[in-house]
């Protein structure tokens, strides 16, 4: 399969400038980028991806026993700047798919100068001293809405996710990506996301790594930021005046300040 309709693949900006890979988070698409797009294809070759069960990827693609773990979205990854023949890429995952791209750097660091982690958790659920934000029964809960009501479930999680109550508009949109994807998938993906558990391989990321976390984040809090840059060596943490799990769309434009500044560095 075509690994560019395989991942509706867009590439975007300066054609010779640094190779920035975006991904996006659990329910989201390649879209949800634009605002930061906007900011960055001036100086930066930008690569847009939808992951198999989003957005405008190929259906026939779907494996749920595949996507049934987080390893499979990684191999993605690593398939993609094999066969685009993409070197000294700044991987920039959101949500979920900041531990998509740990695990494809991990796997083969050979093809990645950076590493930036956009909201990320290493695990939703509260373990111990840890705190991920969510007890098992909240997960539990979470997840048999989704199998009963999934439109539904996304209309009443997006607002919880986006934050940002003033700004009604930025949970509709969400909503309106969760909506489009195809409840099987969606549901698969949910359970991969929500019961992940990749505290043990933070240690192992190879590239310099920047976490972004927002000042308030229902779905990421400040502890999971803390400890996520407490295990990773060669990492930096940066917190914006921002709320919400999603500061693509609602503070984009200290989202992009802050990718381009560790893009840039050296």
């Amino acid at each position: 399969m075509d690994v560019s309709a395989k991942h509706n693949i867009n590439v975007l900006g300066v054609e010779d400038g640094p190779t920035l890979m975006l991904v996006h988070g659990f329910g989201c698409d390649q879209n949800l980028w634009r605002l930061v797009v906007n900011q960055l294809e001036s100086e930066f070759r930008l690569i847009l991806i939808d992951l198999v069960g989003s957005g405008l990827s190929d259906p026939a693609a779907w494996d749920a026993t595949k996507y049934s773990s987080l390893s499979g979205y990684a191999a993605d990854i690593l398939d993609i700047v094999n066969k685009l023949d993409l070197r000294d890429v700044v991987y920039v995952g959101h949500s979920v798919s900041a531990m998509i791209g740990a695990l494809a750097t991990i796997t083969d660091p050979s093809r990645f100068a950076k590493l930036v982690l956009l909201t990320p958790s290493p695990r939703y659920i509260d373990d111990g001293d840890y705190r991920g934000g969510f007890s098992k029964a909240d997960i539990d809960e979470l997840l048999e809405s989704l199998e009963q009501n999934y439109l539904g479930w996304s209309r009443a999680l997006a607002p919880v996710i986006m934050g940002n109550p003033d700004r009604p508009e930025l949970a509709d949109e969400l909503g309106d990506t969760f909506c489009k994807a195809d409840p099987e998938h969606a549901r698969v993906f949910a359970g991969t996301t929500f019961l992940s558990d990749n505290r043990a391989d933070l240690a192992q990321i190879p590239p310099p790594t920047l976490i972004i976390e927002c000042a308030q984040d229902a779905i990421a809090p400040r502890e999971v930021g803390a400890y996520v840059h407490g295990q990773i060596p060669h990492s930096q943490l940066v917190t914006l005046a921002a709320t919400g799990h999603c500061p693509h769309l609602s503070a984009p434009e200290a989202t992009a300040s802050a990718i381009a500044g560790f893009a840039r560095s050296t």
